[in-house]
């Protein structure tokens, strides 16, 4: 067994989609028309066969109580793995991007915290 999807919930999905591509670097792998909405997915260009995070609408009524409450304990709502954290907090700064948490040093792990602009935090990650 393995995990094939994931999702975070999204205030805009056309928002989203540059975000995850345009800054974070993610590749589109399904952009499918869903009702109003639409079946967005992403993957790792290191990985395009991978698992796939899903930008989901945030339309459901129980999502932005959730979504808010994650961002006010700051709980990320993913977590990437990054080769080096420290390198990839300075590109994301210097694409504009807000971190909530600057690389922090636990041990063996290393982590930041960022806002992805669609209301979510997201957490990036390397482990020695």
């Amino acid at each position: 067994m393995k995990i094939h999807l994931t999702s975070v919930f999204v205030d805009d999905q056309d928002k989203a989609l540059r975000f995850y591509t345009d800054v974070l670097g993610f590749v589109t792998k399904h952009d499918v028309p869903f009702g109003e909405d639409r079946w967005l997915t992403v993957v790792s260009p290191e990985d395009p066969h991978g698992t796939e995070l899903l930008l989901e609408p945030s339309g459901h009524p129980a999502v932005q109580p959730y979504k808010t409450a994650l961002v006010q304990d700051g709980i990320p709502a993913a977590s990437f793995a990054v080769d080096d954290v420290r390198a990839e907090f300075n590109r994301l700064r210097g694409l504009g991007v807000r971190f909530t948490q600057e690389p922090l040093e636990t041990g063996t792990v290393t982590t930041a915290v960022l806002d992805d602009t669609c209301g979510n935090l997201i957490q990036l990650v390397h482990t020695a």
